[in-house]
């Protein structure tokens, strides 16, 4: 199916997201008759309804939950659109094209945040995986020269507003953690296989919300007191009497045993009712 960007995925799993298989501006000279979707209209891949939106977050907020905005993709959206070899021979070249091209998804970026924070939301939500399983995409130098700029600009409006920021990128993120705490990320989700325990209590701990995702490419191999074991380790460890953790127990593939779903479900309530254990 084609998005509203003009991405063509493919996806082969019901579910799952799947990969970009056609890059609208995987040539250059697309770039001199293209244009994002309408945000008033569309989102990335369905048709935006924004009385219905503010309705939920209106029911939300006179029910006390957490309201939250969509800021939708980030750095993926970039290699969405150009394809990732392209994109990442155009970050070890600096082709100045790329400029044009990150200023056009800030603008963007900037007209649909100013909405959500017309409507008013507690947090602000954004996407843009960066890591692979032991390191960034791209060098430290390379994010804070293309990438940062626009994170900072971005996170700042949702900041002065009012409004918390939590980024959703997932692998090895440890270099740019103290980046990312200045661009002004609230919340984070590292994911713990990749940037390891000791990474995340020297990096995260005290500086920022973690949103731990547990080690989810482990859960088909583990025993369910392995999973019980990684739960409780992560608390004592991370957790704080002021706060600042969270944690998340994604099961995504039909090989995992119904043993350690199990067990997951069980620890993680277990750890919620016991709470802060000093």
């Amino acid at each position: 199916y084609r998005d509203n960007w003009g991405c063509l995925w493919y996806t082969p799993i019901g579910g799952l997201e799947g990969q970009v298989v056609e890059s609208p501006l995987a040539d250059w000279d697309a770039m001199d008759s293209y244009g994002p979707p309408d945000f008033l209209t569309q989102g990335e891949r369905e048709p935006r309804d924004w009385r219905r939106i503010e309705s939920s977050i209106r029911d939300r907020r006179e029910k006390g939950r957490l309201t939250m905005g969509d800021g939708e993709r980030l750095f993926d959206r970039l290699y969405f659109l150009r394809g990732f070899e392209n994109l990442m021979i155009d970050i070890a070249t600096e082709d100045p094209r790329l400029h044009a091209l990150i200023e056009m998804l800030t603008e963007y970026e900037k007209a649909l945040i100013v909405k959500w924070l017309e409507i008013g939301v507690d947090v602000m939500g954004f996407h843009t995986d960066i890591g692979t399983q032991d390191r960034l995409m791209i060098s430290p130098h390379s994010f804070r020269k293309f990438l940062k700029p626009m994170f900072k600009t971005l996170f700042s409006i949702c900041r002065k507003a009012g409004s918390h920021v939590l980024l959703s990128s997932d692998g090895n993120l440890l270099e740019i953690v103290d980046d990312l705490i200045e661009c002004g990320v609230s919340v984070h989700d590292p994911q713990l296989r990749a940037n390891t325990l000791e990474g995340i209590e020297k990096h995260y701990k005290g500086k920022l919300c973690i949103n731990l995702d547990l080690d989810r490419q482990g859960f088909a191999f583990c025993r369910p007191e392995d999973i019980r074991n990684q739960v409780r380790e992560a608390v004592d460890r991370l957790a704080l009497p002021e706060g600042g953790l969270m944690m998340i127990g994604s099961v995504y593939d039909d090989a995992i045993p119904l043993a350690n779903i199990e067990a997951l479900c069980d620890a993680m309530e277990t750890v919620c009712l016991d709470g802060y254990s000093g």
